[in-house]
């Protein structure tokens, strides 16, 4: 045995900061970029061009917080995407079914 240990925060290593990956980091940078675009754009004075002008950085900002369980938001969204689009398939193998080689090309033939 050779004794090697894998400590469980070895996939954060391989991310930015230990949160974020490069399409994180590349999608909250084009948030915060419109928002400043906006900003100097709108006339800030009144608050629904405020807020018009600050929702890309803030959504954007939401998408990519790092959450338990998930990378973040925006791979919770595609993961639930993904659930409901594609047609499931899910192969019995219960405590009836036999894994054995004969059963298996009787079922098949």
């Amino acid at each position: 045995m050779n004794g090697y240990l894998i400590p469980a925060n070895s996939k954060k290593s391989m991310l930015i900061f230990g949160l974020f990956n490069k399409n994180d980091l590349i999608i909250f940078g084009l948030g915060v970029g419109v928002s400043l675009l906006l900003l100097m754009l709108l006339p800030v004075d009144e608050l629904l061009y405020a807020i018009i002008a600050i929702s890309p950085g803030i959504i954007t900002g939401v998408l990519v917080i790092p959450i338990p369980n998930y990378h973040n938001i925006r791979t919770i969204i595609r993961l639930a995407y993904e659930f409901y689009t594609t047609r499931q398939q899910f192969v019995w193998k219960g405590w009836c079914f036999n894994d054995g080689d004969e059963t298996k090309k009787q079922i098949y033939k």
